[in-house]
């Protein structure tokens, strides 16, 4: 695939040595990007490496560079300085930072605000983890405070993808202030929250303009004509078709989707209280619903927008960012070959750490060791054509089964002949 700099030269006004360095003027972007700033190439690394050498993991995802796909996802593993500096510290590809707004003073949140799943019957104490629920809100932390933290990090890591992620209530103004004070800080990318399951719904925040394809339209409007870098738009799996909003939103300008946030749920009910969790003094609320558990519905749901995405914008430079129940690197590579570009792990850090990237970076390149594959872009999508519709898979098996007994009808050759099977041999060669 073309490098950055070839891609760049697709637009007029641009040489062959045009790359968004460390330093580049965000401000600045606009001037050569397109009205929907669509055009800088998706790609992993040349695929010429040495045969022993080990795979390549980095990949550049609309004109962002990353040393490998692992990011980490918007929530409680980015929600200050302290913990995005060690994730850049330990090698993660990217960091989300956890959703800001304009306003933190209206967002409130309780404790306790997680629940876990755990495998055996309920109020079993030593059992796996494989579900995790929460009920947090975006960051309460003032906008300037995250603010200027974005600016430190990318002042202490120039080289390295922040990406702000940002929701704001149904305002044209709002949004465009957000975004505007959001890029002053030199962040790289913007992933649009439009899939938060819980709180704040009668701001029309989060899913519920997810969930609202003609409001996303305008929504979406509104921040395409104001972003000057690119904007993935983080989809609800609590929808019933997920293409419709992930179309929308490719359509109304953002170069890339994002999904799935977490899936709406009620964790469960402590048979000793009678309660359910996570219980604030004796009460509870649905949230979302994330981990392990979750990882064969975000496939599905994965698998639909890759698919919907290379039927109806396949000339086009879109990225694919996978989450859902991420946990090793053989995980991520599921969401690879199904079409992602770059996954995001949220809980599994919490769960695991910062370190587990090196874990994840590890079994990654076994599983690439594996099949001889150099670079990511060597499998991205791979498995996608092996999905049909049920009808075509009864079809399928049926010419399958007719090829199989048209096979061992006979004997192709008199070497064939056995002194064992001679009669029944005889009798397959017998036409009534």
């Amino acid at each position: 695939m073309a490098s950055m700099s070839s891609a760049l030269t697709r637009f007029s006004g641009l040489s062959s040595k045009t790359t968004l360095s460390p330093d580049f003027d965000h401000s600045s972007r606009r001037t050569f990007l397109p009205p929907n700033r669509v055009g800088l190439k998706i790609s992993s690394s040349s695929s010429s490496a040495a045969p022993d050498s080990e795979p390549d993991l980095s990949v550049t995802v609309n004109g962002l560079k990353m040393p490998n796909p692992f990011v980490i996802g918007s929530g409680p593993p980015g929600t200050n300085y302290t913990v995005m500096k060690r994730a850049f510290d330990e090698g993660w590809g990217g960091v989300i930072a956890k959703t800001v707004s304009l306003d933190a003073s209206k967002v409130i949140n309780v404790t306790p605000r997680y629940a876990r799943l755990k495998t055996g019957s309920n109020g079993s104490a030593k059992t796996d983890v494989i579900g995790w629920q929460n009920i947090e809100l975006i960051s309460d932390r003032p906008l300037e405070t995250m603010l200027k933290e974005f600016k430190q990090l990318k002042q202490e890591y120039p080289d390295r993808i922040l990406i702000a992620s940002i929701m704001e209530e149904y305002s044209k103004t709002g949004w465009e202030e957000l975004i505007d004070r959001v890029e002053q800080t030199g962040v790289d990318a913007l992933e649009i929250n439009f899939s938060c399951p819980h709180g704040m719904p009668e701001r029309r925040m989060g899913a519920a303009v997810g969930q609202d394809c003609a409001l996303l339209e305008e929504v979406c409007g509104w921040i395409n004509a104001k972003a000057t870098v690119p904007v993935w738009a983080k989809m609800t799996p609590n929808i019933t078709d997920i293409t419709e909003p992930a179309r929308v939103s490719l359509k109304s300008g953002c170069e890339g989707i994002a999904a799935i946030n977490t899936i709406m749920s009620v964790m469960g009910i402590d048979l000793k209280t009678l309660h359910p969790e996570p219980c604030v003094e004796g009460y509870s609320t649905p949230g979302g619903y994330s981990y392990k558990a979750v990882r064969p519905i975000a496939l599905a749901k994965v698998m639909n927008i890759a698919q919907m995405m290379k039927s109806e914008f396949g000339g086009k430079d879109y990225s694919l960012s996978g989450i859902g129940g991420v946990e090793t690197g053989y995980d991520a590579a599921e969401f690879i070959l199904l079409g992602s570009n770059t996954v995001q792990v949220c809980t599994g850090v919490m769960v695991h750490g910062y370190g587990h990237v090196k874990t994840l970076c590890a079994e990654l390149q076994d599983f690439m060791k594996q099949h001889n594959f150099s670079t990511i872009e060597d499998f991205r999508g791979h498995s996608l054509q092996y999905f049909t519709t049920h009808t075509d898979l009864v079809r399928r098996q049926k010419e399958a089964i007719e090829q199989r007994k048209a096979e061992r009808k006979g004997l192709k050759s008199d070497k064939d002949w056995t002194g064992d099977g001679f009669v029944k041999e005889t009798e397959s060669m017998v036409s009534n």
